[in-house]
């Protein structure tokens, strides 16, 4: 039997002002059980230095907007993915960019979202395996907008139509030796049980963690 890789899910409970981790880690850790061995926190200190080494993977739902990361954190972050780690970024998680410097490793900045509503998300013409199976599919969801950051060469894998434009839904990208997912959607519990979505955050993970540690 094929021995399961590490992951760490990390996010906030007390500090959150939107999304609490607990809202969402159990079904987050019954999803990935079957293939990860999974820790869970809300210590970023995690961050510092060697402390994500001996995972494959890190998942952020991090609730972080008005509260950046310290160097130290944002360091052992970016050498951890750039030296081979998986990132896995889901909804929320996007608030690291309050750190210029992981708004750069995720690949893009939230800049804000219309009402909460249906959306309807379709595969972009890439042949990924992130998105291998994955079929067109509408669920409810906050429609999170994003300005794309320049110097991040990613490969749009999803994207969603909101009055009449379509726009990013999901992406991913080498740094480094590692690798970097974003999936969009996540607001709550009821997005974690869409089975396509459920699907992404599988394969997201699958992929992102077989990068040099993988």
């Amino acid at each position: 039997m094929q021995s399961k890789r590490k992951a760490l899910l990390l996010g906030d409970n007390v500090h959150a002002q939107y999304h609490p981790l607990q809202a969402v880690e159990r079904e987050l850790m019954e999803l990935l059980e079957d293939r990860f061995d999974i820790d869970s926190t809300e210590d970023y200190e995690i961050m510092s230095g060697n402390g994500l080494a001996p995972y494959n993977l890190c998942i952020g739902y991090t609730d972080r907007w008005g509260t950046p990361a310290a160097s130290s954190q944002v360091g052992g972050l970016l050498g951890y993915v750039a030296g081979g780690g998986g990132l896995l970024v889901l909804h929320n998680g996007i608030s690291l960019q309050a750190r210029y410097e992981l708004s750069q490793l995720i690949g893009a900045k939230f800049t804000g979202h219309p009402p909460y509503g249906p959306l309807a998300f379709h595969k972009t013409d890439v042949d990924h395996e992130i998105v291998q199976g994955i079929e067109d599919f509408t669920m409810e969801e906050e429609p999170y907008q994003f300005e794309t950051d320049p110097f991040t060469k990613t490969t749009v894998l999803l994207e969603y139509l909101h009055e009449g434009t379509r726009r990013p839904a999901a992406w991913a990208h080498e740094f480094g030796l590692g690798r970097v997912a974003y999936l969009m959607p996540g607001h709550h519990i009821h997005s974690l049980k869409h089975p396509m979505y459920r699907k992404l955050i599988v394969q997201c993970s699958l992929w992102a963690s077989s990068g040099g540690r993988g």
